[in-house]
């Protein structure tokens, strides 16, 4: 006799069984959830978005740590890397020409991965899976690039400070899509780089929830602030793109954590 199924388990099953449409919507439902919680909880809205930064950076350090212990890069990718330090150094220009405050700390901690790139270049490019990381940054780059030029803030800043904003605001959007592709191309994910990309999905979800939670506490004027045009509605898609971006992802980290599994196993069609 089988014994029954936990909870956790028998509603994941019942979840994976369910069509496309239903799961989409079911993620929402509780994307909704999540952000009246956190209305709830945190009275200080800002602190999600240094929550966010935080979070980020200690995915960093997982990785740093990964790359310490085991002394190995295989399963990461070193364009998400290259990704990343590009639009975190140019949003650490930006912070430091046109706002400057706890976000440029931030931002200096988490630039870290430039310390990622050099080891996964030098120190262990022997163990690095370039044919798995095969995602062409041209891909992302150049749209988010002509992108910026065409939509950016409408603030007073210089207009190549707006077109830098705008720039590593898209391209953050789309940062970690080469680490998705190389997941998709190895289909095992060990637990560190599981872990790192869990911890991004959190980040990107904190932040969304920010930005949607300040909208609905202005009652919209904070769109108004961000300028006018197109600019302010751009800055919420790229932060819920972002956000689902990973959230099939994020689904099935959490499922195998409550399974119990160390390797992190993805079926096909995933990310």
């Amino acid at each position: 006799m089988r014994p029954p199924k936990r909870p956790i388990q028998a509603v994941s099953t019942w979840v994976r069984r369910q069509p496309p449409k239903v799961k989409a919507f079911l993620a929402v439902v509780s994307g909704m959830v999540a952000l009246v919680l956190l209305r709830a909880v945190v009275h200080d809205h800002d602190n999600l978005f240094v929550a966010a930064e935080a979070v980020h950076a200690i995915g960093i350090s997982v990785l740093i740590y990964k790359l310490m212990k085991e002394r190995t890069c295989a399963g990461l990718s070193l364009k998400s890397q290259e990704l990343t330090a590009i639009f975190l150094a140019v949003r650490l220009y930006c912070s430091f020409v046109m706002e400057y405050d706890i976000h440029t700390v931030l931002d200096m901690t988490t630039l870290a991965t430039s310390w990622v790139i050099y080891m996964i270049r030098f120190k262990l490019r022997s163990s690095y899976m370039e044919d798995k990381d095969n995602f062409a940054l041209y891909y992302v780059v150049g749209p988010c690039a002509i992108l910026a030029l065409l939509i950016h803030p409408s603030t007073s800043h210089h207009i190549v400070n707006r077109i830098a904003w705008a720039f590593c605001v898209y391209l953050e959007a789309v940062s970690v899509l080469p680490q998705l592709r190389v997941m998709q191309n190895t289909k095992i994910v060990e637990p560190f780089t599981a872990h790192y990309v869990f911890a991004l999905g959190v980040a990107r979800f904190l932040s969304c929830a920010h930005w949607v939670l300040q909208v609905l506490d202005t009652r919209g004027h904070l769109l108004v602030a961000l300028g006018y045009g197109l600019w302010p509605s751009m800055v919420l898609i790229s932060e819920i793109v972002q956000t689902f971006i990973l959230a099939d992802f994020c689904y099935y980290y959490v499922k195998s954590v409550f399974g119990g599994q160390l390797v992190l196993r993805l079926p096909s069609g995933v990310v």
